[in-house]
């Protein structure tokens, strides 16, 4: 039973968007396969792996008696890549297999039941709908997305808050020793909803996500999260907990101000990083009227001090850092200058950005 004809890339595209979410080793079987099944008049793959969903229709007409199936999505997606580019290749359905043809090579895939592939419904009840451009909603996961904790026992931190209120979309990440938030205009007042999405979810997003002018709808509801861009569709559940008040930890009322351009600060930390103690991650700030000294030093004696002229008004100080926690911000969030708020040795720091007016970053010191 024919599926489809197609071109390699109309279908190795919509595969590779949803593969990514497939991991290598599963108590169940079946969600290492992909579903592929007709889609309307078009040809559609559904991978899942129980918390999020991502369809991918392709732009290829489905065989009208075709059924579905589901076939394991590595090598479905291996072979493909290994077919030569502009191989005209066939998908057909025969005697529980998959068989792949592309001229004179020949492959037959293990299947197993689509009516026991598992598939998340789309957000039930009330929910939260906006539209925004898919470049946009990028831009501002990108923000945040890197302070995320990474499996933290405080299962809450290993995801994104998002926050829907007062006519703004709010994005708030941390692992609880730095914080990144970003907000973005919407064009509809909705009621306010708060929910966390998952680590997961939010990288896939920022992978599958287009730099363009392109629609995304957004559907948030009180357990489930639905994104709709091109010809994705992307279900996630949500982490269900209490994130911390992040309005408590964004500092208001620090003086010790300081203004430097990011990409020398950046080599210069660079540099720094190298000598710096490998389990501790740590530099000092030294601050004076206009000067910032970097310092650092590792096990073995060895230092590193950089010197740079800045724009700094405020108390002499001298702060430590994980200097992964600063190169991150300013790996990830691009302009030509930042501002920093300084407090004591012992407060936190507060990072922004002149050009990015609705973005902050806080870092906790570290004793040095």
């Amino acid at each position: 039973m024919n599926l489809a004809k197609a071109k390699r890339d109309e279908l190795l595209g919509p595969l590779s968007a949803v593969s990514g979410i497939i991991e290598r080793r599963h108590t169940l079987p079946i969600l290492s396969n992909v579903l592929v099944e007709r889609s309307g008049e078009a040809l559609s793959f559904l991978a899942t792996d129980i918390e999020i969903q991502i369809t991918a229709r392709s732009g290829v007409l489905a065989a009208a008696e075709g059924r579905p199936v589901t076939v394991g999505a590595r090598k479905l997606l291996d072979i493909l890549r290994a077919l030569p580019d502009g191989a005209e290749v066939a998908l057909q359905h025969q005697d529980k297999r998959l068989v792949v043809r592309a001229g004179k090579s020949r492959f037959t895939l293990q299947t197993l039941a689509a009516e026991d592939f598992p598939r998340l419904a789309k957000p039930a009840g009330e929910s939260a709908r906006f539209e925004l451009e898919q470049k946009a909603l990028r831009r501002v996961l990108a923000l945040v997305q890197y302070a995320m904790a990474q499996q933290d026992i405080r299962y809450y931190l290993n995801g994104l808050l998002m926050v829907i209120e007062d006519g703004m979309l709010k994005l708030v990440a941390t692992d609880g020793h730095r914080l990144a938030y970003a907000a973005l205009k919407l064009g509809a007042q909705l009621p306010r909803q708060e929910v966390i999405i998952p680590r997961k979810t939010v990288l896939e997003l920022g992978k599958l996500l287009a730099d363009s002018d392109a629609s995304v709808k957004v559907e948030v509801g009180a357990t489930q999260a639905a994104f709709s861009f091109g010809t994705v569709d992307l279900v996630s559940k949500l982490i269900d907990g209490k994130f911390p008040d992040y309005t408590r930890v964004i500092p208001t009322s620090h003086k010790n101000r300081l203004q430097a351009a990011r990409e020398p600060l950046r080599q210069a930390l660079l540099r720094a990083a190298i000598l710096s103690n490998e389990k501790f991650r740590g530099v000092r700030w030294v601050l004076a009227d206009g000067s910032l000294k970097i310092v650092s030093s590792n096990a073995e004696q060895e230092e590193a001090h950089e010197e740079l002229e800045v724009s700094y008004s405020g108390d002499a100080l001298d702060i430590g850092f994980n200097v992964n926690y600063l190169l991150d911000v300013l790996n990830n969030v691009s302009g030509e200058s930042i501002e920093c708020a300084f407090g004591d040795a012992a407060s936190s720091a507060l990072i922004s950005y002149p050009s990015e007016r609705d973005f902050k970053y806080v870092v906790m010191p570290m004793r040095i």
